[in-house]
């Protein structure tokens, strides 16, 4: 029997200019950091979140991360990052692609923890805001939705 954790990033059509290391390095600290379980991150493209967000949610169109908690699993779940929605974003606000993908990355990890924006009176905010703060992220999804 194999007790070798799931890949923590998973590449799909991703840009090639990408430095997968910056992104698996982050995501390694956010398992260890703020996770504290194994979770799996697909980097992909619009159309493969747009499909996921039909297919899952029921809305037609794509976004820039989702992701799918795993109650009570060895996992916390997974969650899948549009590199497309990453670079306009990225390119908007005036930092790297590898910069958003891991906004986004902390954003879906809380999200997997059971955190939700919409819901919880500000907790996940200032969780998020707390944790970019640490790993010396620029502003996050719930800030720049209130402004």
């Amino acid at each position: 029997m194999d007790n070798e954790e799931p890949p923590l990033v998973l590449y799909r059509r991703a840009p090639r200019g990408l430095r997968r290391a910056v992104v698996e390095d982050f995501a390694k600290r956010v398992r260890q950091e703020v996770a504290g379980a194994p979770f799996t991150c697909l980097i992909t493209r619009d159309d493969e979140l747009q499909r996921l967000n039909r297919e899952f949610l029921g809305k037609d169109y794509p976004t820039d991360v989702l992701s799918f908690p795993e109650p009570g699993g060895a996992s916390l779940g997974e969650m899948a990052i549009s590199t497309d929605r990453a670079a306009a974003q990225a390119a908007e606000l005036g930092h790297e692609l590898e910069t958003e993908i891991c906004v986004l990355l902390l954003h879906g990890a809380l999200h997997l923890k059971g955190m939700d924006h919409e819901s919880d009176g500000g907790r996940m905010a200032r969780a998020e805001r707390q944790w970019r703060r640490k790993m010396g992220l620029p502003s996050g999804l719930i800030e720049r939705a209130r402004a």
